[in-house]
């Protein structure tokens, strides 16, 4: 399984709050690179704290001089200003159920700092590099998964704001040094969905492995059932150009060595769903994964807080609170279930191959890839396993998005559960990598019993020879547990070929 252990950082990460790339979100919550504010980027912040106080100290401004939710209407006495913003986090701070892993919550502080840098928060510049230095010495305040309803991750950041005031634990290097969190402050920092967006980033990032991955196992399978190349022909697919399935046709072609153009097959006539369909199954989860990359992208540089604090500037002569529904997830909900549809797609095709692998027909070979022994059952456990993972991967996949709620004396009388969908597509690896494994395990049998020998050259051949290295070539009827295991290590080396 993959490790999420925080490395000594290799490289810089500069946060610009404009340009921050889903990849670089996850090297900073692995550890393996620091992160540095952009010059310009902490003057914007500079200018917008400034502006926050100067509104909140004239105005009426949600949050800071007054309460929020059902409280919006109830004005902050100046007497009890500087206590507001304590009171705000200290309530708030309620998130329960499990603390999440460090991974989870480095992803959240590296997207917050981001989005404070994109300048409309109006919060004081000394947070932001706070977040910097506790992901550069490792240090993460403990964060509860459940709090959210996809409107903003308030109680988790309001935890990591206590955890910045003094008042709740860190975990793991130095924390940074206490900060003066006061009304004007307390909502500016929570009114985000950094934890959401953080655990979407790192979702994206396994999911879409674990998909580039299994286009190499299919790869494997179609050779041991001497498949066809040409449901991957380019012809066929400029005739109908969807770009993911494009691109994984072209990808298929490349891993396997097969040219634009093969010749048919001399055997049948064309190959069962699970191989002649896999750029039209592939592609659409490659295309989903493009998109949830763009909405991801857009949400860690976007300056969503609520209210947005727009400081004086040539074109705005004073300055100004917009107060909006800009933290509301609607895009990265939707995008997040369409992606888990997409993946669960690709995780039956690969059941779909599994079971041919074990149908003579299509092999040569004995039922279930047994040994020479009578009645052996050889690997037809593995459909059986692979089957009860894929039912969790289904059960992740639902829609989140289908979700409501009516919260805050009905003020907030819609969610996104954006929050929901995160963790799902969180748990949706772990299912996928397992069943993924279980078509390897056999496909390599298959390759070995058949003494397929293939061209070491090609990344095909490279895969099978990563396989074999590790995998027991032991055909007796035997548990097949540890196989599987090894295997799901084995499906992040093929994104390497």
């Amino acid at each position: 399984m993959p490790s999420h252990m925080v490395d000594t950082p290799t490289s810089i990460v500069v946060l610009d709050g404009e340009s921050l790339p889903v990849a670089d979100v996850v090297r900073l919550a692995r550890g393996t690179a620091r992160p540095v504010p952009g010059t310009e980027a902490l003057k914007r912040v500079e200018l917008s704290w400034d502006a926050a106080r100067e509104l909140a100290a004239s105005g009426r401004v949600y949050g800071r001089s007054t309460g929020v939710g059902a409280n919006r209407n109830e004005s902050v006495p100046s007497s009890a200003a500087a206590d507001h913003g304590l009171r705000l986090l200290r309530s708030h701070a309620g998130a329960i159920g499990d603390p999440l892993p460090a991974h989870e919550i480095r992803a959240m502080l590296a997207i917050r700092a981001n989005q404070l840098l994109a300048g409309g928060a109006g919060l004081r510049p000394t947070v932001v590099t706070a977040l910097c230095e506790a992901l550069e010495s490792g240090a993460h305040p403990v964060v509860h998964e459940f709090g959210s309803v996809g409107t903003g991750d308030i109680a988790a950041l309001a935890q990591m704001g206590l955890a910045l005031a003094g008042e709740h634990p860190w975990r793991g290097g130095a924390p940074p040094e206490a900060q003066p969190l006061d009304n004007n402050d307390a909502l500016a920092l929570i009114s985000s969905n950094a934890l959401t967006l953080g655990q979407s980033a790192l979702a994206l990032d396994e999911l879409r492995r674990l998909v580039a991955a299994t286009q190499v196992v299919a790869a494997l399978s179609l050779l041991a059932v001497d498949g066809s190349f040409e449901a991957y022909a380019e012809p066929v697919h400029a005739a109908r150009p969807h770009p993911g399935s494009y691109a994984v046709a072209a990808r298929s072609r490349y891993l396997l060595g097969a040219p634009e153009r093969p010749t048919p097959p001399l055997g049948r006539i064309q190959d069962p769903y699970g191989f002649r369909c896999v750029p039209q199954i592939h592609g659409p989860a490659q295309d989903a994964a493009d998109l949830l990359e763009r909405t991801i992208t857009i949400e860690i540089n976007a300056a969503a807080e609520n209210p947005l604090i727009c400081p004086t500037t040539a074109l705005n002569h004073s300055p100004a609170a917009y107060h909006h529904g800009g933290f509301y997830l609607a895009q990265l909900a939707l995008t997040l279930d369409h992606f888990r549809l997409a993946v669960t797609q690709a995780a039956r095709l690969s059941t779909s191959r599994l079971a041919a692998l074990n149908e003579p027909a299509l092999t040569r070979l004995k039922p279930f890839l047994a040994d020479g022994e009578a009645a052996s059952s050889g690997v037809m456990i593995l459909e059986y396993a692979a089957g009860a993972a894929l039912g969790d991967l289904r059960a992740f996949s639902a829609p989140a998005s289908l979700g409501h709620a009516v919260l805050s004396r009905g003020v907030e009388e819609q969610a996104s559960f954006a929050s929901l969908a995160a963790r799902q597509s969180l748990r949706a690896g772990r299912a996928f990598r397992y069943v993924v494994a279980c078509e390897l395990v056999a496909a390599v049998r298959a390759l070995r019993q058949r003494d397929l020998r293939i061209d070491p050259a090609l990344p095909v051949g490279r895969a099978f020879d990563l396989a074999d290295a590790v995998l027991d070539p032991d055909l007796a009827d035997r548990p097949l547990t540890d196989d599987v295991e090894t295997a799901t290590t084995l499906l992040d080396r093929f994104n390497e070929l």
